[in-house]
C-alpha cells in the first residue's frame, strides 16, 4: 500500500510512538524502584488465574455498583481489545499490501463482523460517558475533565477513521468486505467514484487512522487511561485481605514510624497511585464522604499520584529531606481523621487499590513522631496506657460484669476448651455487658467448656492500632499473647468483630516483634482458632444444642458489621441464626452483606467527636427506619451503641437494637 519513502516515514512514526510511550513509563518505573521493598510474589499461579478472570471477564468492573456504567465500560474494554488487534493488522498492512492478520481462516470472517459490531458499541459507550461526565456530572466524575475529553475524542476519532478506511478499502477491494456490515453500507454510497479518488481516499484514511491510533498510544501514559496497563498489574500484585490488616512496624529498628513523606511508602503504594482509573466508586461507597466529610478515598490516591510526579526527581535521587510532608501538604486533617477503616473503598475498587494503609500510615506518623492527633484522643490513649481499656476503669473491675453468673476464670481453672474473650465493651459498656451475660447464658445452656481471663484480660488493641498508636497496640498484643501462651489457649470465642479480626488476622503477623515471648510461642499464635460468636451460635443451633422457641418478633432487620461482613466475609452465618429465630418477616437493609454501610465507630472513631458533616450513624439509622423493622439485630457492641444512639436522635425508641446473642438468649427454651 505504501511507497518506499512512505514506509520509511511510517517506520519513523512507529519509533516516535514507541519513544513517546516508553519515556513516561520509564519515569514512573524510576519512582516505583525507589519505593520501600514489599513482597507480593507468592502463589503466582493463583494470582495469574484470578487476574485473567477479573480482567478479561471484566469481573473487576461488573460488580454490584453502577451496573449499567460497568456494562458501558465493558463495551469500551472489549472494543479496545478488538481495535488493538486491528491496529496490528493496520500496521502490517502498511508494509504488506492487502495483508489480513487471519488470512482465509473462518475466524477472519467472524472477526470482521466483530470489529464493526464493536465500532457501534464503542460509540454508544463513549456517548454514555460523555453525557454522564459532562452533562449529569456526578461528584465522582469531577476530576481531570480535560483528560476525559481528550480520551473520548480519541476513542471517537479512532472508530470513525477506521470506518472511513474500511469503506474505501471495500470499494477498492470488494473481497476484503467479509462480514463487515458497516463497511458494506458505507461503501455502497461510494461506488461510481473515479479510481484516482478512491485510491487517494484509501491512502488518506489509512494514514489518518494510523496517526490517530499511534497518537492515542503515545498519550496513554500521560492519562488516566494508563490504568489499562497498570490496573491488571495492580490486580495481580494485590494482597487479599489488605483492608482488614495493618502492616506492623518494627518499633525497635524503624527510623521512621508510619508515613511521614512519600519516600516512606512502598513501591506497591506508588503502583496504586498509577493504577487509579478515577472512576470514583470508592468515593461513592465511602461513609465519610456520604456524610459530608472532606474524605474522598479517590482524592487520597489522586493527590498522591500528583505529588509523586511533581517530586519525582527528589524521589529518584533519594533526597528524602527535601520532600514536603504528606500531612498536611497532600492529605488534610479532615481526610486523615475521618476514615472508619470500613473497607468499602477497597471492596468496590476495580483495580484493587489499597487506600486504608495509606491513611493509617499517616496517622502513625502523626501520633508516633509528631504527637499530633484529635484532642479527645488524649484521654483515650491515657486510659489505654494506664488501665488497658478506653474507659480508664481499673483492672480490678474488669470482671464485675459477671457477678452472680458463676463464670469460670482461667487463673483458677487452669484450662478450658474455649477462652471467651469479653473485650473492653463486654467488660465496661452497659450494652456490651448485656451481650457478655447473654453469651454466658447460651454457653452454659449448651454445656460448653469455657472460661474467661477476668482481670488479666486487656484490650485487644484494635482502636489503638487504627488510630496510629502502633507502639501501644504491640504492647497490648504482647501482654495478651503472653496469656494465650501461658494458658495454652487453643480456641478463642469472641463477640466483637474487632477483637475477632485482630486475633485472627493481625496478631499472627507480629511474629518476631513481641518482646518477652519466645519465637516458637509467637509462631503458635497463628495456630489458635478464632471463632466469632455468629458462627458459633449458628453451629450450636444447627446441632440441636440450643433449642429455640418463637420470639414473636414481627419484623427483623440485620446490620452487617464491617469487620465481620466486608472484611471477613461472614454474611451467611448471622442470617442462619436469624432464620432460626423465626421472625415473622426479615427485611434486608438497603446496603447489606459485603456492601453494608458503616455505623461510624470503626477505625477508632468510636472515641472521637464527629464534628464534620452529618453523623454516619444517622445515615445508617435512616436505613433501619426505612426497613420498617421492629428490631434491628447487630453482631458488634460498637454497632449496637451507634444504632441505638442514632435511633434515639431520630426519636424512634420503638425500634429496639439487640445483638444476635441477646436475641438467641431470649429465645432459649426453658
Amino acid at each position: 500500500m505504501l511507497s518506499a519513502w512512505e514506509k520509511a516515514l511510517f517506520t519513523l512514526v512507529i519509533l516516535a510512538t514507541i519513544g513517546g510511550f516508553v519515556y513516561p513509563v520509564y519515569l514512573r518505573l524510576q519512582i516505583l524502584r525507589r519505593g520501600k521493598p514489599e513482597f507480593r510474589a507468592g502463589d503466582l499461579w493463583r494470582r495469574l488465574v484470578d487476574t485473567l478472570a477479573k480482567v478479561f471477564l471484566q469481573k473487576c468492573t461488573l460488580k454490584n455498583e453502577r451496573v449499567f456504567t460497568g456494562l458501558m465500560h465493558v463495551l469500551i474494554f472489549y472494543g479496545a481489545l478488538t481495535f488493538d488487534t486491528m491496529t496490528i493488522n493496520h500496521t502490517l498492512e502498511g508494509f504488506f499490501d492487502k495483508f489480513y492478520l487471519f488470512g482465509n481462516a473462518g475466524f477472519g470472517l467472524f472477526f470482521s463482523l466483530l470489529v464493526d459490531t464493536f465500532a457501534v458499541l464503542v460509540l454508544v459507550g463513549v456517548a454514555f460517558f460523555i453525557v454522564r461526565r459532562f452533562l449529569l456530572r456526578p461528584k465522582a466524575y469531577r476530576t481531570t475533565l480535560f483528560d476525559s475529553g481528550v480520551i473520548y475524542a480519541l476513542l471517537i476519532t479512532v472508530t470513525l477513521s477506521y470506518l472511513y478506511f474500511e469503506a474505501f478499502a471495500i470499494v477498492s477491494h470488494p473481497e476484503s468486505a467479509r462480514l463487515s456490515f458497516l463497511g458494506k453500507i458505507l461503501a455502497e454510497g461510494l461506488t461510481g467514484l473515479p479510481a484516482g479518488t478512491l485510491a487517494a481516499h484509501l491512502k488518506i484514511s489509512w494514514w489518518l487512522h494510523i496517526l490517530i491510533v499511534f497518537g492515542f498510544i503515545a498519550y496513554v501514559p500521560h492519562s488516566k487511561y494508563f490504568h489499562m496497563i497498570t490496573g491488571p498489574i495492580n490486580v495481580f500484585l494485590r494482597s487479599p485481605g489488605s483492608s482488614r490488616e495493618i502492616r506492623p512496624l518494627d518499633i525497635e529498628k524503624a527510623e521512621v514510624f508510619g508515613t511521614e513523606k512519600a519516600a516512606d511508602l512502598s513501591w506497591k503504594d506508588y503502583l496504586d497511585a498509577f493504577a487509579c482509573m478515577e472512576c470514583g466508586r470508592c468515593q461513592d461507597a465511602c461513609p465519610a464522604f456520604a456524610s459530608g466529610k472532606p474524605l474522598s478515598p479517590k482524592m487520597i490516591i489522586f493527590n498522591l499520584e500528583k505529588h509523586l510526579l511533581e517530586y519525582r526527581q527528589r524521589l529518584v535521587e533519594n533526597k528524602r529531606d527535601e520532600l514536603p510532608p504528606l500531612f498536611p501538604d497532600v492529605h488534610t486533617e479532615g481526610e486523615i481523621w475521618t476514615c472508619t477503616t470500613c473497607g468499602a473503598c477497597q471492596h468496590v475498587c476495580p483495580v484493587e487499590i489499597e487506600h486504608i494503609r495509606k491513611i493509617i500510615g499517616v496517622r502513625q506518623s502523626e501520633v508516633l513522631m509528631q504527637s499530633r492527633f484529635p484532642q479527645e484522643l488524649n484521654s483515650f490513649f491515657r486510659n489505654m496506657e494506664t488501665n488497658s481499656n478506653p474507659w480508664g476503669i481499673g483492672f480490678a473491675k474488669r470482671a464485675e460484669w459477671a457477678a452472680g453468673l458463676d463464670v469460670p476464670v482461667l487463673a483458677e481453672r487452669g484450662s478450658a476448651e474455649y477462652l471467651l474473650w469479653v473485650g473492653c465493651a463486654g467488660s465496661f459498656d452497659e450494652e456490651g455487658i448485656q451481650i457478655a451475660r447473654a453469651m454466658v447464658t447460651i454457653l452454659k445452656k449448651a454445656g460448653v467448656d469455657f472460661a474467661i481471663l477476668g482481670t488479666e484480660e486487656k484490650c485487644c488493641g484494635d482502636s489503638a492500632r487504627r488510630l496510629g498508636q502502633e507502639y501501644l497496640f504491640q504492647t497490648l498484643a504482647a501482654e495478651n499473647a503472653g496469656l494465650f501462651v501461658q494458658y495454652q489457649v487453643k480456641k478463642i470465642l469472641t463477640f466483637c468483630p474487632h477483637g475477632y479480626n485482630t486475633f485472627k488476622n493481625e496478631y499472627p503477623k507480629l511474629r518476631g516483634l513481641l518482646p518477652g515471648i519466645p519465637e516458637k510461642d509467637q509462631a503458635r499464635l497463628a495456630e489458635i482458632e478464632i471463632i466469632p460468636h455468629i458462627v458459633f451460635l449458628e453451629g450450636l443451633i444447627k446441632s440441636g444444642r440450643l433449642p429455640l422457641r418463637t420470639n414473636g418478633i414481627s419484623r427483623l432487620t440485620y446490620h452487617d458489621s464491617c469487620y465481620f461482613g466486608r472484611h471477613n466475609g461472614l454474611v451467611a452465618e448471622p442470617r442462619g441464626v436469624i432464620a432460626s429465630l423465626s421472625p415473622k418477616a426479615f427485611a434486608e437493609l438497603k446496603n447489606n452483606r459485603q456492601h453494608s454501610f458503616c455505623c461510624g465507630a470503626g477505625g477508632g472513631l468510636m472515641w472521637t467527636e464527629e464534628k464534620l458533616g452529618q453523623r454516619i450513624n444517622h445515615l445508617r439509622t435512616e436505613e433501619v427506619i426505612a426497613s420498617g423493622a421492629e428490631v434491628a439485630a447487630t453482631s458488634c457492641p460498637f454497632c449496637l451503641n451507634m444504632l441505638k444512639d442514632g435511633l434515639k436522635d431520630k426519636e424512634r425508641p420503638d425500634i429496639r437494637v439487640k445483638d444476635l446473642a441477646q436475641l438467641v438468649a431470649a429465645s432459649l427454651e426453658p
